[in-house]
């Protein structure tokens, strides 16, 4: 059974996009397979998600820049689709398209079932996309992200920076844009770390 399993025909990526799986659903394609992507995401996951579209569409309004959700996916080169939480595309694409032309800026949000895949090998394949500048990792439970981002243009190397606490900030120059902390997690609440026993638990107010 193995062997037929691994003889199965990798399914292109113009098939895939044609494919019509259960409404409501959406999918990746992981080594030329359909996959299932994450659903039923937590209301703090998708909290922060909005917020993050919120605060990057004010910031663009009146250039060709956007955010988009998880119904747009972008191609890695590699052939494989994903679909990141928040994506920002930079090319004035169609309305029917169903991937990135352009895409900048990519961001996660990390989940117990979604986390050493974003970290590991979905980290490494938006690495490989040509043009993207920034890849955005949020953790949910506490107020921490960190930012990949590309310096000296297309081939240059990615550097690592991390923001903590509701006053950090990342500036964000490929997309003109600043996004904060405290909007990222704008109603937002946090328990007490451990070792933090007595401290009000931090809340994001904007």
């Amino acid at each position: 059974m193995g062997n037929t399993a691994r003889s199965l025909p990798r399914m292109t990526i113009a098939a895939f996009f044609a494919l019509k799986g259960e409404e409501g659903v959406r999918y990746e394609l992981i080594d030329g397979v359909p996959v299932r992507a994450m659903t039923g995401a937590s209301r703090r996951h998708d909290r922060i998600v909005v917020n993050a579209i919120a605060s990057l569409r004010q910031a663009l309004k009146g250039r060709p820049c956007e955010p988009s959700t998880s119904d747009i996916a972008i191609v890695v080169p590699n052939g494989n689709v994903r679909r990141p939480d928040l994506m920002i595309d930079c090319a004035a694409a169609d309305d029917r398209d169903m991937t990135a032309v352009d895409p900048r800026l990519v961001m996660e949000v990390l989940s117990p079932s979604t986390r050493g895949l974003d970290l590991v090998r979905k980290l490494e394949e938006y690495k490989s996309v040509p043009g993207l500048a920034y890849i955005l990792i949020v953790e949910p439970e506490a107020p921490r992200a960190l930012l990949w981002r590309r310096e000296g243009g297309a081939a240059g190397p990615w550097v690592l920076e991390e923001a903590a606490g509701l006053d950090g900030a990342f500036d964000l120059p490929a997309i003109a844009a600043r996004l904060t902390l405290a909007e990222l997690y704008e109603r937002v609440t946090f328990e007490p770390q451990a070792g933090g026993a007595g401290m009000a638990p931090e809340a994001a107010t904007g």
